[in-house]
């Protein structure tokens, strides 16, 4: 049996910042309208000639030179995303190609929101068994394209961005493994259209206080089984990455989770909801601010449309 760990992560975000005050100049809204309800005052928000290819192909280059490897090096490419336009081909393809790759396999993963980690737990188990050497694991969206500009109660909330991690193989035995803990993953379908992207064309919309409710009185408990799968208590976590969804959502999730010494990445603040890209985008902002360090416990959890979730603690690159 072979391990996983993250080898190295990478981050992009769009140049243009989209604020607060801009948003109120478009719709019926405030500052403090936006900020007291989730807690978010900016955003980046991506051209029309930035589709999602390039924005993961951007985050996917700085985790490759950050793991000193090639494109070449890469077998394995998965892509979270729930805002590629074209079916085929499909946004992992297409992130294969700007980047020069050879020969990869390429799967595009949509769970919307929890799409990262469930790719992660995916790119574990396909080298654990023997089926790649080495992954490149994206989260990213472009919730600009999607959104409804005319809804002040969803267009506030979406930011567009990309988060990468190199997970490569690695022997069971070395020290600090598991590297990539094992997953809790599920879904309630059955209110699977409290968040949702579709139409023609496709709109975000949700059901922002069914949404709250379960976050916060469900999910920690399923967060806590999570870190008991890797054997690793809420206090002993040097950091919590959630879904940045909400910091109305975040901060008493993490705390009822009992990471009481954890660093929790609030990145929704400056990026807003990035959907896929959320998860990695604001784990290598924290990698490289060096708020947390290499062999750190980790907890990475999803949760959004489809009503699913899935988290896994790993260990920092």
């Amino acid at each position: 049996m072979t391990g996983s760990r993250i080898t190295a992560v990478g981050h992009y975000q769009p140049a243009r910042v989209l604020t607060n005050e801009d948003l109120a100049a478009m719709v019926d809204t405030s500052d403090e309208w936006i900020s007291t309800r989730v807690g978010i005052r900016e955003r980046r928000i991506a051209g029309p000639d930035e589709p999602v290819d390039e924005l993961a192909a951007h985050a996917g280059a700085k985790a490759l030179a950050a793991a000193g490897l090639t494109p070449a090096d890469v077998d394995l490419v998965l892509v979270a995303t729930s805002t590629a336009i074209d079916r085929s081909p499909n946004t992992a393809a297409r992130l294969a190609a700007r980047l020069g790759m050879p020969g990869p396999a390429v799967m595009d993963v949509n769970v919307v929101c929890a799409g990262f980690t469930h790719a992660l737990a995916t790119a574990d188990h396909a080298l654990r068994a023997g089926a790649a050497t080495r992954a490149l694991v994206v989260g990213a969206d472009k919730m600009s394209e999607v959104a409804d500009w005319t809804d002040r109660t969803t267009c506030v909330l979406v930011g567009d961005g990309a988060g990468a991690a190199v997970v490569e193989a690695c022997d069971e035995g070395e020290p600090g493994l598991p590297g990539i803990g094992p997953v809790l993953w599920g879904s309630v379908p059955e209110m699977g259209n409290a968040v949702r992207i579709e139409g023609t064309p496709p709109r975000f919309a949700q059901e922002g206080q069914s949404v709250y409710r379960w976050a916060t009185t469900q999910l920690p408990a399923i967060a806590r089984r999570a870190c008991e799968r890797s054997g690793t208590a809420p206090e002993d976590l040097a950091a919590v990455v959630l879904h940045q969804a909400n910091l109305r959502i975040i901060e008493p999730l993490a705390e009822r989770i009992g990471a009481t010494c954890a660093v929790v990445a609030r990145d929704v603040v400056e990026s807003g909801n990035t959907s896929a890209a959320s998860i990695p985008l604001a784990f290598s902002k924290l990698v490289e601010r060096g708020e947390i360090t290499t062999g750190d416990p980790v907890l990475l959890f999803g949760f959004g449309g489809n009503l699913s979730y899935a988290g896994q603690v790993v260990r920092c690159p």
